[in-house]
């Protein structure tokens, strides 16, 4: 999905880690969230309260799910995170993300 319609935009930042991530949070349709997002290069832990499913749009990193191993995504790749759960990531040049939630 490159589009996302009939959505409501937040139009505050989601700024974390000095402003080297940043997203925009969208309530879809159905009332579920979603936030888009970049990431500079550096090395970040996120936890998460419920359900995540990240869909990498353009960039490359590498993630690490609780206990995992290092995986690496080039261009456009996804990952689900547990919820009440952490991740890593070490992003090596600017990533573009879309997060949703549930």
């Amino acid at each position: 999905m490159d589009q996302l319609n009939q959505v409501a935009v937040y139009k505050k930042a989601n700024v974390y880690f000095d402003g080297k991530v940043t997203s925009r949070t969208v309530m879809l349709p159905d009332g579920s969230k979603a936030t888009l997002g970049i990431m500079l290069p550096g090395t970040y832990t996120f936890s998460t309260d419920q359900k995540e499913r990240m869909d990498i749009q353009a960039g490359e990193l590498e993630y690490r799910l609780e206990n995992g191993d290092w995986i690496k995504i080039e261009g456009e790749g996804s990952f689900d995170i547990a919820a009440h759960s952490s991740f890593e990531v070490k992003v090596v040049s600017v990533v573009d993300y879309y997060c949703t939630y549930g």
